[in-house]
């Protein structure tokens, strides 16, 4: 399985590097395109289009590195376009206007980064409350969220995509909050019927958070309600196949039982490192999406 055009598209124009990349490019192609094509471009857009990939782009870099490289700009720009430095009130009055926009640009990318954080101390809060209920499985959702994590990082993932998929990690299980305590702590085999309970978890987990647009927007709500879908068409609640279902809920098919696997439960040991390995390359192509099955046993093969 490789990642379709549009989510390479996706994954590459997303990652916070871009801006930084884009902030030299832009500035490059400002300058070929004024001296070498068509001089009597105006560049003036374009300039500004720079100083906010830059303050986006280095936005956690010192004030002092934000002022240095906005005069770099302007000091381009004025050798590019008029072959000399202009009078120092027009210079200073360019310069100003720069420097706040690249200010403006870096007040915007902390908010933004600020938010993200809140939003995830939350996320974390609320799981490690609905982990409280099992003290067999504390922590469990952090962990599959780290797992996932790490595959996403090795898919090339977006920030946003990664974001989101550790999120959803967070969140997968919320739809337990459902399911009757005693079901959670039963320390023996469950009858058929509280299984049937515990395989209406997804669903309830959906119900919980459908109505929060953005997880419907980046995929958070396909994990919640997909995680259980095996790739074989077997699993649960609507027994989707191969890439039918969707990649993060594939991605966290994988992390959710690996840490299932290597966890201790009442009725049972946990199993070792080699052991989980060896039952999710067994199970390729049929429990789990077998290229993300290889890359995650390529992981956990690197790390100790």
């Amino acid at each position: 399985m490789h990642l379709r055009s549009k989510e390479r598209v996706i994954t590459h124009f997303s990652r916070d590097y871009v801006f930084r990349y884009g902030f030299f490019l832009t500035l490059l192609l400002n300058t070929i395109i004024y001296v070498f094509i068509f001089p009597e471009f105006d560049t003036y857009a374009f300039y500004l289009l720079s100083v906010v990939f830059l303050g986006i782009g280095f936005s956690k870099k010192p004030l002092a590195v934000l002022i240095i490289l906005c005069t770099m700009v302007v000091l381009l720009r004025s050798y590019v376009e008029f072959k000399q430095i202009p009078p120092m009130d027009s210079f200073l009055t360019l310069w100003c206007v720069y420097v706040i926009m690249t200010l403006i640009a870096t007040r915007m990318e902390n908010n933004y980064q600020k938010r993200r954080e809140v939003t995830f101390d939350l996320i974390s809060a609320l799981t490690k409350s609905l982990d409280s209920r099992d003290t067999y499985t504390a922590r469990h959702s952090e962990k599959v969220a780290n797992y996932a994590l790490k595959i996403a990082k090795e898919m090339k993932l977006s920030s946003e995509q990664c974001d989101a998929i550790y999120v959803g990690g967070l969140l997968h299980d919320i739809g337990k909050i459902g399911v009757p305590e005693y079901i959670l702590t039963n320390t023996g085999r469950l009858s058929d019927e509280e299984f049937k309970i515990i395989q209406k978890h997804p669903v309830i987990g959906y119900e919980t958070i459908k109505h929060i647009s953005a997880f419907n927007k980046n995929g958070i709500m396909d994990i919640v309600l997909y995680h259980h879908e095996k790739y074989d068409g077997t699993g649960y609640p609507e027994g989707l196949k191969g890439e039918e279902i969707p990649l993060y809920a594939r991605i966290m098919a994988i992390a959710d039982s690996y840490d299932a696997m290597t966890s201790t439960r009442v009725y049972r040991k946990p199993l070792s490192k080699e052991s989980a390995i060896n039952e999710i390359s067994k199970k390729k192509g049929i429990h789990f999406d077998p290229h993300i099955a290889d890359l995650f046993i390529g992981i956990l093969n690197r790390e100790k």
